[in-house]
């Protein structure tokens, strides 16, 4: 790191400079306030021992100056006349007080707090960075975070990535950020739309088509389109039979031919490709080439479901929200504790893109400007018909029997026991006792949220 002391007398900076020894610093001195300025600005310090009493001027209003600059030095302010002047400092955004006379120990002490401080604000600074390159994939929670340090590390990669996912949870904005990350960033990120791909099309749509080997193109492929940068093969488990051959030949060599083209190419692509279902199921069924499966699945990445992630829940729906209503001309209020939570006790089974949809509906139907608990179920009844569907009767609609009596009870207590029962027997893991029942983890968050919202009318 860098430091700068800045002392009127000659031999307290060398006593400084002494004390200071074996930090790893490289230390420059300024003797005046002017000398100070000059410094501050050429040479960037992260740290700043300041003197107070200057023979041109008060240390204190250099303070302001530092605290403007990007990134900022952390600024430690000494001075002669004990704490007189230590609250105007820490105000002014100095980070620490020294009171002289002072001996070396204090002073290392709290020069290492400083650069410890100072470390840890620049780190924070190059993450906030990275996640700001990552655009629309967001999130704080402890599986984001694995993801972002994942992405991190493919860029850096160029061997195939197959990321997976459920529908709706960032596998397309995971692509874009490895790309964007990546030596490849400045070339074209070309996506292959899979599911829309047709077979009798698709070397066309995928390789182009040319007249002759020195005529030139009729019509450029996604490959070519995609050279020097990414081809992102979304949903590649839907392709048919047929075109996963003609795709496997290119990954195992890099050449193609273009339609009518009476010589080969070679391409210098990435391939990222992306599936909502398990491929390995898919491979078992005889949907997915084994072989293909293989030549995919070098580097995997998995995408969570927003139900793995409820903790981020609020802050993606509130930067929803506010970035949809501006757009709208409109203006809405921050999230209640309340509506947070009712945030957090829905699965989510369409997970981001669900979450968009219902803060887009609420961005254009919501008279006012306060998003209340009602106005949230509202919306998740607009987007998920088992929400109404898997709603229990009213207690007086039913009499409700306990178990074990003998009577016949309502669908739903049979099934609500039986749920229950599950999730006790696996210690509260509910993807445990979805396999157990035989049913979606979302199923079980649907009907637990169903219940709750039964139980909050009565």
């Amino acid at each position: 790191m860098r430091a700068l002391i800045v002392e009127d007398s000659p031999t307290l900076c060398s006593i400084y400079e002494a004390y200071l020894a074996g930090l790893g610093l490289s230390i420059s001195v300024a003797e005046t306030f002017a000398g100070a300025e000059s410094l501050i600005e050429s040479n960037k310090p992260d740290l700043i021992l300041l003197d107070i009493e200057l023979p041109d001027g008060n240390g204190l209003d250099l303070l302001p100056k530092i605290r403007a600059l990007k990134p900022a030095p952390v600024s430690i302010v000494m001075t002669g006349h004990g704490t007189e002047f230590a609250e105007k400092a820490l105000d002014a955004g100095a980070a620490d007080f020294l009171a002289k006379p002072f001996d070396a120990v204090r002073l290392r002490v709290t020069v290492e707090n400083a650069m410890q401080r100072k470390e840890l604000s620049t780190r924070i600074d190059q993450l906030s960075a990275k996640r700001d390159q990552l655009g629309a994939l967001q999130g704080s929670s402890a599986v984001m975070r694995a993801v972002y340090d994942v992405v991190e590390r493919l860029a850096v990669s160029s061997e195939t990535v197959l990321i997976t996912g459920e529908s709706g949870t960032g596998k397309e904005l995971t692509a874009r950020a490895i790309h964007d990350w990546s030596a490849r960033a400045p070339e074209p990120f070309a996506v292959v739309d899979c599911a829309r791909l047709p077979t009798e099309m698709g070397e066309r749509e995928l390789f182009g088509v040319n007249e002759s080997s020195d005529s030139g193109w009729i019509r450029r492929g996604l490959v070519p389109r995609a050279e020097g940068g990414t081809l992102f093969l979304d949903e590649v488990s839907e392709l048919s039979y047929e075109l996963q051959s003609i795709l496997l030949r290119f990954l195992e060599t890099g050449i193609y031919m273009p339609v009518g083209a009476q010589r080969e190419s070679e391409a210098n692509v990435r391939i990222i490709a992306s599936t909502n279902r398990d491929p390995l199921e898919e491979v078992r069924a005889g949907r997915l080439r084994e072989d293909l499966f293989y030549r995919l699945h070098v580097l995997p990445v998995r995408m969570p479901p927003l139900r793995e992630r409820l903790e981020d829940v609020p802050a993606l729906a509130e930067d929803m929200l506010f970035r949809l209503a501006r757009q709208a001309g409109r203006q809405f209020e921050p999230l209640s504790q309340e509506a947070r939570v009712r945030l957090q006790q829905y699965a989510w089974p369409g997970n981001v893109r669900q979450l968009e949809n219902m803060m887009r509906w609420l961005a254009t139907m919501l008279v006012g400007r306060q998003v209340s608990v009602d106005a949230i179920d509202d919306a998740i009844k607009q987007f998920d018909q088992d929400q109404v569907v898997s709603e229990p009767a009213s207690p007086v609609e039913v009499e409700m029997s306990p178990p074990g009596e003998g009577k016949v009870e309502p669908l739903w207590i049979t099934e609500k026991h039986a749920i229950e029962r599950a999730i006790k027997q696996c210690d509260g893991n509910i993807h445990k006792a979805a396999a157990l029942l035989e049913v979606a983890p979302s199923t079980i968050y649907r009907k637990m949220q169903s219940w709750k919202s039964a139980n909050s009318r009565r």
